[in-house]
């Protein structure tokens, strides 16, 4: 079958389109002018219509012309796109990921994890944002966030979303405050306890909604106390000093769980609302930087790390409770 379109042809169509004339045409392109009206003619030849028409001074293109130079952007634009992913997948991943992440979770767990996927990809700059404000990541020109609650409202439409890990908040005291306060049986009991609370602007923070496991009822408890904060860190201080009940996501506290310097109160209860995802602005093409980090931290988070963390912690403990032989 003979050939009649190849990809110089599709490239010469569109840029005989974007200019006044040939004349115009060959300036652009660095030829003679009689070499793209010969280019054209043979073009116009094998399919057996015309695409353009020619004057002396402009050129006009054609119903059938301007159908094919349309196609022709597309297929030359899918080219270039394929082109570019080849490469991508055959070179080692370089630029910039510019990301988002709360302070604690970010410190803690995202910026070691950050670390070690730099080190395998030594092109790459990672660049972390701590904030406890979720960012326009468009328009602030974010790659993704790693955020602890997933997106809702205006924002669930434009964004996509992940779950990179399950995580629940517990409630937890030290031993001294249940020693001295006694320790709730049932949620309606935390209403009598000191309850340290932290203050974020988008919750209700005197509210506590627990829900049992695999259990879809819900059992909201109003709560109060005499210290509260902004500051996740300062009320998980607060609590290890015996000042109170508090709320906290068990990736943050489950060394000290372990280790015995809290205890989970109610345990049959938690908020399950603290899932860790990935969030990200819709893109057509997501960049295989990206791609290989999205990967990497759904392969490092997935087994809850934290809970390995508490384990270890506690065989730990255990061994240094052991009598010397």
């Amino acid at each position: 079958m003979e050939k009649l379109l190849d990809r110089n042809d599709l490239e010469l169509l569109l840029a005989v389109r974007a200019h006044p004339s040939l004349a115009a045409t060959a300036a652009a392109t660095g030829v003679v002018p009689s070499v793209i009206t010969k280019k054209l003619a043979a073009v116009e030849a094998r399919l057996g219509f015309r695409l353009f028409q020619r004057t002396t001074r402009r050129i006009v293109v054609t119903a059938e012309g301007e159908a094919l130079c349309n196609r022709a952007a597309e297929l030359l634009q899918a080219f270039s796109q394929l082109e570019a992913d080849l490469h991508e997948r055959r070179s080692e991943p370089s630029g910039v990921i510019r990301l988002a992440a709360t302070f604690g979770f970010g410190r803690l767990w995202l910026g070691p994890a950050l670390a070690e996927f730099q080190a395998r990809h030594p092109l790459l700059q990672v660049q972390l944002q701590l904030t406890e404000q979720l960012p326009d990541l468009a328009v602030e020109g974010y790659d993704g966030a790693v955020w602890l609650w997933s997106v809702q409202g205006r924002r669930a439409s434009e964004w996509v979303g992940r779950r990179l890990a399950r995580n629940q908040r517990v409630l937890v005291a030290a031993p001294s405050y249940l020693r001295l306060r006694g320790t709730p049986q049932a949620p309606e009991e935390l209403a009598q306890h000191d309850c340290l609370t932290v203050r974020e602007s988008e919750q209700r923070f005197d509210i506590w909604a627990l829900r049992r496991e695999r259990h879809k009822a819900e059992v909201r408890v109003r709560v109060q106390g005499p210290l509260s904060s902004n500051s996740g860190e300062l009320v998980r201080d607060w609590c290890l000093a015996g000042r109170g009940i508090m709320l906290r996501s068990l990736w943050d506290i489950a060394p000290q769980l372990a280790t015995g310097q809290l205890v989970q109160v109610l345990p049959g209860y938690a908020m399950l609302d603290a899932d860790i995802h990935w969030l990200a602005p819709h893109r057509a093409q997501t960049p295989k930087r990206v791609r290989l980090l999205i990967d990497f931290l759904v392969e490092r988070f997935k087994g809850e790390p934290w809970k390995l963390t508490a384990a270890a912690a506690k065989a730990s403990a255990a061994r240094g409770s052991r009598p010397a032989r």
